[in-house]
């Protein structure tokens, strides 16, 4: 089992998007894959169609397991436009300032996880910000994956990112960075080539995916259906991408 953080601090870069159609293209290649949403704002939970406000959600387990009662992730595992999602909620704005005072409270979700021995891959979508929630999905994962938009603003989120993530290091010592997918790109423009080639500057070129997520309307639109790319529109060039970012991800493990 490989557990990877999808994280960036800048919002709308394709976190959830990226969450959702991985986890989707490795399933259609026959791998397990759980998606976690530690985002208080739930938009992964969203996107595959839970609309209401859920009382069973990792808030459920992680105030549980932070004050040693007995519980497990799968007591609120659901299913979801065909995947395995463990759900978030608006209550998990509130863990933050709950888990403060806990002993080891960077510790509480790798606790959770680690019995999951079932799933070939465990995908966290994590907020916008390096806070406990953040802390706890990077601390409990293998990888660090990093989505983000081939413009200024985003790679600056990034570069503060990483001087977190260095931090984090200390309390993970295996953590390792995976990458950088470029999305909603454009090889028309000028700006999104030139952070491309910053990146391949600044980190190397073996951690910048070669698949590049384009600019597709059909992405939204999957999302704000529930669903997946590869249900909502197999042939659009978001199904395409996200197939062949599948392609690439697994054999960043061979």
């Amino acid at each position: 089992m490989k557990v990877i953080s999808i994280a960036n601090f800048k919002g709308g870069v394709g976190k959830t998007t990226t969450a959702i159609n991985l986890a989707a293209g490795l399933k259609k290649k026959g791998k397990k894959v759980l998606l976690i949403d530690v985002d208080p704002q739930a938009n992964l939970t969203q996107s595959l169609g839970i609309i209401e406000e859920i009382e069973d959600s990792i808030y459920k387990v992680l105030r549980k397991e932070a004050f040693g009662e007995n519980t497990k992730l799968t007591d609120v595992l659901i299913t979801a436009s065909g995947l395995d999602l463990i759900p978030s909620s608006l209550d998990l704005a509130g863990a933050e300032l709950e888990l403060a005072s806990v002993y080891g409270r960077e510790q509480i979700l790798s606790q959770l996880i680690k019995p999951l021995k079932e799933y070939d891959f465990v995908f966290i979508d994590c907020p916008p910000s390096m806070g406990m929630l953040t802390i706890n999905a990077l601390v409990s994962s293998d990888y660090v994956l990093i989505p983000l938009q081939a413009e200024f603003l985003p790679l600056k989120g990034v570069r503060s990112f990483l001087k977190h993530f260095e931090l984090v290091k200390k309390l993970n010592k295996k953590i390792k960075l995976l990458g950088f997918v470029l999305t909603k790109y454009d090889t028309r423009k000028k700006m999104n080539q030139q952070i491309k080639e910053d990146l391949e500057k600044e980190f190397s070129e073996d951690l910048v995916f070669t698949t590049h997520i384009r600019s597709n309307i059909a992405l939204a639109n999957a999302q704000e259906k529930g669903e997946d790319i590869f249900s909502y529109d197999k042939n659009s060039n978001g199904a395409k991408d996200y197939k062949e970012l599948a392609r690439e991800f697994l054999s960043k493990f061979k």
